[in-house]
Parts: C-alpha cells; structure tokens; sequence
C-alpha cells in the first residue's frame, strides 16, 4: 500500500489511511456527498488535512477506494447462487436466500452505493464500472441458471437468459435502495422479502414456487 508520493505505507499509516477511510463511510451515511469536506474527514479522524492528502487526492479518491472495497465484497453475491437448485422447494429457498443477500448487502453499504448511483447516473465511468461490477456478481450467474433450465426444456426456448437475468437484478438493485420507502406504501419489511422472491422465481422459471 502507497502513499500518494509513492512511498510504501507502514503499518501506523496503513492504519491512519483506514481510519480515515471508515470516517468518510460514517460521514457519507449522514451527510450529502457534496458536502464533504477533507478538513471535516481529517478532524473526525484526530489528524489533519496534510495527513488525508498524503494517502488520497481529494475526497472522490476516498470515496472511490471506499467504493472499490464494496465491489469486492459484492463479488460475492456470486456465492449465492453457485450450485444451487431451482428445482422445487429447494428453488424457492435459492430464491429467498438470494433476495435475502441482496437486501443486506444494499442494507450494509447504503451510504456508498447511493454515492456510486449517483456518479453512475451522472455518467462517470468509474462509478457506473464499480456499480455494474457489483450487479454482474449476480447477472452472470442468474442468466446461466436461467440458460440452464432453458436446455433441460424448463424454460420456454423463447427466454433470453441475459434479458431475463438483467431485468430481475435491476429489480432486485431499485428495491433494495427503495426499502425504507416501501413502509409509506404500507408494506413491512417482513413482508417484502418473500414477495421479492416469488417474483424472482417466477422470473427465473416461469412457475409458480412449491413451498
């Protein structure tokens, strides 16, 4: 790990770099990005604004390490759908398990991905390639189960996997960064995971779930 200069990090300045790096999350999830500052960053981390420099930029060069952290976590939504069924009960539990990863994930890195959404939509290829890293994990997989199904006569041979795979993790992305304002449609947190799910098995194979 280096400096900005690119002097190799000890073990004390790793530690201050990572300090400040979960200060500015902490900050992110109170405060508009815009609003950031890198004095307010260093204070927070009992350093100074010289100290913030010599590891990072500005403070979209923070975000963005912070947002690169994320991704590599997020590749392993993956997990979630490698060699399992979608087969019986047993594809309904891949379908609740899945929607459960999704919605915790969302739920753990709030603050970044709302940071990495709004890079994304003002088209800044850095972000928008964090956010789409973070939706293949799940993409890539689901369409090659949907493929899957489709060679074992299952799925209807008209299906796209990729279409159909696209559309239920844009879904999936658009609910989970829309789960607190589900409570003024007047549905409960409870409540909105299994529906999520039936809809995601219907997706992925076009039955209704044996449960």
């Amino acid at each position: 790990m280096r400096t900005v200069d690119g002097r190799v990090a000890g073990r004390r300045g790793q530690a201050t770099r990572q300090k400040l790096l979960d200060c500015l999350s902490e900050m992110l999830s109170s405060s508009p990005y815009r609003d950031v500052k890198v004095i307010d960053v260093a204070r927070k981390a009992g350093t100074s604004p010289a100290t913030f420099y010599q590891y990072f930029p500005d403070v979209e060069g923070a975000v963005l390490e912070i947002a690169d952290q994320m991704a590599a976590e997020g590749a392993g939504l993956t997990q979630l759908l490698e060699g399992r069924s979608w087969a019986g009960k047993a594809g309904w539990q891949t379908a609740q398990e899945l929607v459960e990863g999704f919605l915790e994930f969302w739920r753990k890195h709030d603050a970044i991905l709302r940071v990495v959404d709004l890079g994304a939509a003002e088209g800044d290829k850095r972000f928008y390639k964090i956010r789409m890293k973070v939706l293949n994990s799940v993409n890539n997989s689901l369409a090659e189960s949907i493929a899957e199904l489709q060679s074992k006569g299952r799925v209807d041979k008209d299906v796209n996997p990729a279409a159909v795979a696209g559309a239920l993790v844009a879904m999936l992305a658009s609910v989970s960064s829309h789960q607190k304002g589900f409570t003024s449609w007047g549905v409960k947190q409870a409540e909105l995971k299994p529906n999520l799910a039936l809809l995601v098995y219907l997706g992925v194979t076009g039955r209704k779930p044996t449960r």
